[in-house]
């Protein structure tokens, strides 16, 4: 019955709002009477003509009624910017700070009206005087009608929160079981664990949520049907429970006190807890005050206390945000200076200007919401609602993909030791590539998730600008040149490895193989670098817009007036390209090359570095080299020519000298020594001496050390023996006289020494 007559009431209401636009609209005709109102109104209502002319009329009387409501942002209607501005002057040349005093005048002035009647209301209710009650908001307010409202709907209240909690008790065993499963096994895969167990957390929080909403909408019809609630108010009540509960379970998935297995970001419990139960109290105090007591007291009372209470509720969070951010300024400040001091780069300079100016732009966003929420909460309140909700979605998940990233640049890629010994520099390699690659990326998130939260906000359309031919170049550009970039590295390692396989020296390979190894490794490293960089700079070119054809003919025409002018360049790298194809020699090799002998110190593309006995250092250009002696490679000989006199058995000397090699088998060169001694024989009759050859196999290099020890020991075995190693001496013949014999000397004594002459017997 109650509902019969407020409809019928309305309709009244509407019939007589009707006829005074009829007058209004039809001043010519006398207003109609009695019965045949109704006559009228329906003649108005079937013909079109009246029937618009009536609608204009109603939307003329709402706007006059109620001026037109500020824009999102708090922006004062243009026509009041223009209004207010100087004669001769349009809104759109309005100062941007005649503007901002414009749009904070009419929220003082907005929250000075809500505050008068909200005071005039409840001033009236205690207040019997007629001047005071006509001083009041003219509402009637139901007390009895107050009070069952309240009744029920904390029935129902109480009713959800206990099978809330109930369910959140019993779920709390299966929480801490996965809690347990994310912090046990490897650190390795710590990440990918805590993600899985996290998104199991979260989806059975939010069963517990939607299980306790489903049972308040089993408790709501029986609250209608048997004590005459409101179902319209009951229903607000489950909205803003699934609203704010949903926001919570959100919220403990970053920062779960109880759990810290199911902890996204990487903080500590007590600080976990403190923003766990800051921020559920501000969802609830703003979701529960905003959705559930304001709509109530608007209905029930007046719109003006639900204004007002509105108001109050914002401002209560706002100060309870400004006192937590302003207490909690230094200790969020220095954990950010120390996540800074532990980065580098663009990451650093983000996390310090972070850390001195958070405060303030948290304080910024509080004012922001509070100034919307009183302006226009209609329009403004989900607008930022709405962006708060994506940006906090764009930065957990750009903060779980960065805490995952950081945890896998912190790890070492480890090989197998066959891989390591095949490929010696690959593990270092890919350690090095891997980390970059993985902070590069971790940089392009940063700036996507700041790019996709301006977009959020609508600083900027991202859609819009990705629709059009530049945006969709751009990000098609940025996408292929990070594909190019990677397989440019990838291609460096898999080549750079195929070489290292190819020319790294095994564990049985020799001094010799080991340097020509390491010599083409550096050769085929610089080419593979050279060209891969090259072609990579090009083909970025070509991505981002610039024509390479003329860089490739310019190139061409310089790299051939750069091959006229540096033939002897070009011939230089051709030869040294051959020579090392060809393994003539290696760092460490003792060649003669150039005219000039010594041990090779460097093999370049173009020259050869040799270092000489006396210790001076040559370059010799490839295209001098007609011809390289190696005197290292694969063994050395030491041929030794050992003259013994005349008078002396041949045989007995190659005795001594076969006796010399045994000792010097036995000694420290028996490791350098390859085969038994050759004696090549008698290889001259000289002027003074029998001339015998003998040969030595030794390791390459060691030939002359091998030599050097076999001379000492044949002169020792030849003294022995007595065999006489002739040397160079005059021998004076006086003749013979046909009997064979000589005439006598004359010797005569000079300064006490004998001088000896051929002549006589006197003196």
């Amino acid at each position: 019955m109650r509902h019969q007559a407020r409809h019928l009431r309305g309709l009244t209401a509407l019939f007589a709002l009707l006829l005074v636009m009829l007058t209004t609209a039809l001043p010519a005709q006398e207003a109609p009477s009695g019965t045949q109102e109704y006559g009228e109104l329906a003649e108005l209502l079937e013909n079109e003509t009246t029937r618009q002319q009536l609608i204009d009329q109603l939307r003329g009387l709402q706007a006059a009624a109620n001026p037109a409501p500020l824009g999102v942002a708090g922006e004062v209607p243009p026509s009041e910017i223009a209004a207010q501005a100087p004669s001769g002057q349009t809104a759109d040349q309005v100062s941007l700070a005649r503007r901002m005093a414009s749009a904070t005048g009419n929220l003082a002035g907005d929250m000075g009206r809500q505050f008068a009647a909200l005071s005039g209301l409840v001033t009236g209710w205690f207040v019997s005087d007629d001047s005071a009650g006509e001083a009041a908001v003219s509402t009637t307010v139901n007390m009895k009608a107050v009070t069952a409202a309240l009744l029920n709907l904390a029935i129902l209240v109480v009713v959800t929160f206990v099978v809330f909690w109930v369910l959140r008790t019993l779920a709390g065993s299966a929480f801490g079981r996965l809690s347990h499963w994310a912090r046990a096994g490897s650190e390795k895969l710590a990440i990918l664990r805590t993600t899985v167990a996290v998104a199991v957390g979260a989806l059975l929080d939010v069963i517990v949520v939607a299980l306790a909403y489903l049972a308040g909408t089993f408790v709501a019809p029986v609250l209608t049907e048997q004590l005459g609630a409101d179902a319209t108010r009951l229903a607000l009540f489950l909205n803003a429970f699934l609203i704010v509960e949903l926001a919570k379970a959100g919220l403990r998935m970053f920062f779960s006190s109880r759990y810290e297995g199911l902890r996204l970001l990487p903080v500590a419990a007590d600080q976990a807890s403190y923003c766990n139960r800051f921020l559920a109290r501000e969802a609830g105090l703003i979701g529960y005050g905003m959705l559930v007591l304001v709509p109530v007291l608007n209905f029930n009372v007046s719109p003006a206390v639900g204004s007002g209470a509105g108001t109050l509720i914002m401002l209560v969070a706002l100060i309870y945000a400004a006192g937590v951010i302003l207490r909690k300024r230094p200790v969020l400040r220095e954990a950010l200076t120390q996540r800074a001091n532990a980065s580098y780069g663009p990451i650093r300079l983000s996390l310090l200007l972070l850390a001195r100016t958070w405060h303030w732009l948290a304080l910024a966003y509080a004012l922001l919401v509070f100034a919307v929420t009183v302006l226009n909460p209609e329009t403004a309140l989900p607008y930022v609602a709405m962006a708060t909700l994506e940006t906090l979605i764009y930065v957990g998940v750009g903060l779980l993909v960065s805490v995952a990233l950081g945890q896998l640049i912190g790890k070492e890629i480890q090989f197998s030791e066959r891989l390591n010994a095949s490929m010696p520099r690959l593990q270092a390699r890919v350690n090095t590539y891997v980390p970059t690659a993985l902070k590069l990326i971790r940089a392009l998130i940063l700036a996507l998730v700041v790019v996709l939260s301006l977009d959020a906000w609508e600083l900027y359309d991202l859609a819009a600008w990705y629709a059009t031919t530049a945006g969709a170049q751009t990000v098609s550009a940025l996408i292929d040149i990070l594909i190019i970039l990677g397989l440019a590295a990838a291609l460096w390692i898999a080549l750079a490895s195929l070489v290292e396989h190819k020319f790294s020296p095994g564990e049985n390979s020799t001094a010799a193989q080991a340097a020509r190894g390491e010599t083409l490794l550096g050769l085929f490293h610089t080419t593979l670098a050279i060209t891969i960089i090259i072609m990579t700079t090009m083909i970025v070119l070509s991505e981002i817009g610039i024509d390479i054809g003329p860089l490739i003919a310019g190139a061409g025409v310089l790299g051939l007036a750069i091959g006229f002018g540096a033939q002897k360049l070009v011939q230089d790298v051709i030869t040294g390209v051959f020579i090392q194809l060809e393994n003539a020699m290696n760092t460490g090799d003792f060649v003669s090359v150039g005219g000039n002998s010594g041990t090779v110190d460097r093999v370049g593309i173009r020259s050869v570095a040799l270092r000489d006995l006396y210790g001076t250092y040559h370059i010799v250009p490839f295209s001098s080299v007609d011809a390289v002696s190696n005197f290292t490679r694969e063994f050395g000989n030491h041929v030794g020519e050992y003259g013994i006199a005349y008078r002396e058995s041949i045989d007995d000397a190659i005795v001594q000298l076969e006796a010399a090699f045994e000792e010097l088998k036995e000694g420290d060169h028996k490791d350098n020594i390859l085969a038994p001694m050759t004696v090549a024989g008698v290889t001259a009759l000289a002027d003074s001496s029998v001339n015998i050859r003998v040969v030595i196999k030794t390791t390459p290099g060691n030939q002359w050390a091998v030599g050097r020890a076999f001379n000492r020991l044949v002169k020792i075995y030849f003294d022995k023996a007595g065999i006489e190693i002739p040397f160079p001496h005059t021998t004076l013949y006086f003749g013979e006289d046909r009997d064979g014999k000589a005439p006598a000397g004359n010797i005569r004594l000079t300064d006490d020494r004998v001088v000896s002459t051929q002549g006589g017997n006197d003196g």
